[in-house]
């Protein structure tokens, strides 16, 4: 498959040329969406879907209980629906955990500290209660447990990766975008959780449908998880996926009906940092030319900026402060080659995000 036509299917498949019909449905297309800078995470669904989503109109779905934040693979944490979070976890949290380990051996943070803290956090929580971040913080201290410097979040890390809490509610902030939500009982908040019958086939076909064309190497990428069990999801998910015949290394789409392109969707659209279309596979490449990966990241301190994209291409980069008082600023973009996409093009694609994050 050549570079453009890749590209194109991608696009399709990742909801940018094919929207969702809401918010809700975009989160369920992509199964886990990167979201640990969280008005980017919500920007990511909010590109997906239909029409001019606002921010209000994401914070409601995770109110609602339809999508919640966590630690879902990579040491990450991602946007997903709330049914499917538990079964995701049961693949990814142990590798996620030996991870962590030489980490919380310098936290001084065994299965003794762990249980304590579970313990607290199931009091504190227990009966729909809802707390902040600070607020858990301090229930934790209460307990004699510190979380003093980066403690506290390894905590709420292991906390959430054995599913105990998630992020859920947003938490409400005066004059700007919330930049943080609610802390809740797992099994309180999400009433419906899914259970596949083969749940690693199922997250290689979930994969497939909202990335695709992409291969095992690419999953294995994005979930964290080994290669042979890429492979093995793989062969596991065959009546699922169509293999891409004319690929050096086996690509896959999944079988059934395709997302329907859209002939109002915008050929150049500003997209989050950590953005998925870029970031979610071995080689970035195929999106980006090799010389632009730099600009965009991973840099040296792991972040990864906001990219414009023209035609299924990188094309350049962009900025926004999400501060109280600056959220309603002009976006600045930056593009890399003059030309690769018209003035009124990036000013439609960064319109339709300030039209987002002041909504």
């Amino acid at each position: 498959m050549d570079p453009a036509s890749l590209r194109a299917e991608r696009l399709r498949s990742h909801r940018l040329s094919a929207p969702a019909p809401t918010v809700t449905a975009a989160a369920e297309h992509m199964l886990a969406t990167q979201a640990q800078e969280f008005w980017g995470g919500r920007w990511a669904l909010a590109a997906r879907s239909r029409g001019a989503p606002r921010l209000s109109d994401v914070d409601a779905a995770f109110d609602r209980g339809d999508i919640v934040r966590s630690w879902t693979m990579r040491g990450t944490i991602h946007a997903i629906p709330a049914r499917d979070l538990a079964w995701v976890l049961s693949l990814t949290a142990e590798r996620q955990g030996r991870a962590a380990a030489q980490v919380r051996r310098v936290e001084a943070i065994d299965e003794g500290v762990l249980a304590g803290v579970e313990a607290a956090t199931r009091a504190a929580l227990a009966g729909g209660n809802r707390l902040t971040r600070k607020e858990l913080a301090e229930v934790w201290e209460g307990a004699g447990h510190s979380t003093a410097k980066q403690r506290g979040y390894h905590l709420l890390v292991a906390m959430s990766l054995r599913g105990v809490v998630c992020q859920g509610p947003v938490v409400r902030r005066e004059s700007g975008p919330s930049r943080e939500q609610h802390i809740v009982l797992a099994e309180e908040w999400i009433g419906d959780s899914a259970s596949p019958a083969d749940p690693l086939a199922e997250f290689f076909v979930r994969y497939i449908a909202s990335h695709g064309p992409a291969g095992p190497r690419d999953f294995s990428w994005w979930s964290g998880l080994p290669l042979r069990d890429a492979r093995y999801a793989a062969d596991a998910a065959s009546d699922r996926l169509i293999r891409i015949a004319d690929a050096p290394e086996p690509l896959y789409v999944a079988s059934g009906p395709r997302p329907r392109r859209s002939s109002s969707a915008p050929d150049v659209v500003a997209l989050p940092p950590f953005e998925e279309y870029y970031l979610s596979y071995a080689d970035r490449t195929v999106p980006c030319a090799a010389e632009f990966l730099a600009a965009i990241g991973p840099s040296m301190n792991g972040i990864v900026r906001p990219i414009l994209v023209a035609r299924g291409e990188v094309v350049g980069v962009w900025t926004h402060s999400v501060a109280v008082g600056r959220h309603a600023d002009d976006p600045v973009p930056e593009l890399f080659t003059p030309g690769a996409a018209t003035d009124d093009e990036v000013a439609a694609a960064l319109d339709r995000y300030k039209r987002f994050i002041t909504g």
